[in-house]
């Protein structure tokens, strides 16, 4: 993945339709992290009110989605599987690094001094990042995958020996989020250095996300849940008519352990970590999250942050550029407002947590509208 606990886009594969009935008011529980969704259900009589889920693979990780059956019968269940998976497709077809015919990868190829025009949504995309880019001092930076590859997470894999100063030097040449013009009047876009490419493996299924939440407001679904890759948007109530119920995973490598669970009502929320993808190399952890402003891999000690905000797309993008920030992210988000959640190794390698204030608002009333 580029900067954070985000996978690269992959193709996509077969589809596999899977629903899971929970019958009763189960406590959904769902992790917002690199993980797959976690849910715990306790069984009660079958007159009782019930939910649905359905997931599949998407971007190279999986989608899930839960509804209500008391607003959903039969048949339009299956009408909304086929509209999430459409709405899916469509933003894998524009923005994945691995279709050859995405607009991603034809606008990584473009090379003319003039500007290469995008559909509205990877429009959209490119606004976020421009912005959320400059607010973080380029600490998000959509452009930076070919560090990301040099240190061996990205498709060559792991380098026999990791770059030389000089070689990220170089490197950092071919990056820099301010060296891609937006404009929004136009649709288009420019490069200001011909071999710029752009990974949106950190920001894109946020955005998916929101989409698939739009799709279902169209149909008229009041209450469900919504996670890509461990990025979660939700409305309404769960079956206890309580806001949703998501928990933030421990930071801890091979195991699925919940930090924190967070009443999220109507929001969305997004964690990038450092704990999934690293290797040692001479007495070092190389983490896969790189510092763009630097061209090496982080070295603080956070570990995790966690974002919630109305769009998922935003708490995606700002959940990277926090976590590459480290402590020095937590004022910014303090700065900005935002709702964030930061896990920190102390010197003993205990996981400690720390809030901001909006997010302490969110535990505390369930509901930040």
């Amino acid at each position: 993945m580029t900067l954070s606990n985000h996978g690269p886009m992959n193709p996509p594969v077969g589809r596999r339709r899977g629903t899971a009935p929970t019958v009763g008011s189960g406590i959904a529980l769902t992790v917002a992290g690199l993980l797959s969704l976690m849910v715990v259900s306790c069984q009660i009589p079958e007159t009782a009110p019930s939910s649905s889920r359905f997931s599949g693979p998407t971007m190279g990780t999986r989608y899930t989605v839960e509804v209500l059956l008391t607003e959903v019968s039969s048949r339009r269940f299956v009408e909304l599987e086929d509209v999430v998976e459409a709405t899916l497709d469509d933003v894998n077809a524009k923005m994945s690094n691995y279709e050859e015919d995405s607009e991603v990868s034809r606008l990584n190829r473009w090379t003319d001094a003039g500007s290469f025009e995008v559909s509205s949504d990877t429009l959209e995309v490119l606004q976020h990042a421009s912005e959320i880019s400059a607010t973080t001092g380029g600490a998000f930076d959509i452009t930076v995958a070919p560090l990301v590859s040099a240190w061996g997470f990205g498709p060559p894999g792991r380098p026999p020996l990791q770059p030389t100063e000089e070689e990220i030097a170089r490197l950092q040449e071919l990056t820099g989020w301010e060296k891609l013009h937006v404009d929004r009047v136009t649709s288009a876009v420019t490069k200001a250095h011909p071999e710029l490419t752009l990974d949106l493996s950190a920001i894109a299924k946020g955005f998916a996300v929101d989409l698939v939440a739009d799709a279902l407001d169209a149909e008229g679904v009041e209450n469900y849940m919504v996670e890509v890759g461990g990025e979660v948007r939700t409305k309404g109530l769960n079956l206890q008519g309580e806001p949703w119920r998501i928990g933030i995973e421990r930071p801890v490598p091979n195991e699925q352990a919940i930090d924190l669970i967070v009443p999220l009502g109507g929001l969305a929320m997004a964690t990038s970590g450092d704990y999934r993808n690293y290797y040692e190399a001479e007495g070092r952890r190389i983490s896969h999250t790189i510092d763009p402003r630097t061209g090496f891999p982080i070295t603080h000690n956070v570990a995790s942050v966690s974002v919630i905000a109305p769009l998922c797309v935003r708490a995606d993008a700002y959940a990277t550029g926090l976590l590459v920030l480290g402590p020095e992210g937590f004022d910014l988000a303090e700065e900005l407002g935002l709702a964030a959640y930061f896990i920190q190794r102390d010197k003993e390698g205990i996981f400690v947590g720390r809030m901001t204030n909006a997010f302490k608002e969110i535990l505390e009333t369930g509901n930040r509208s």
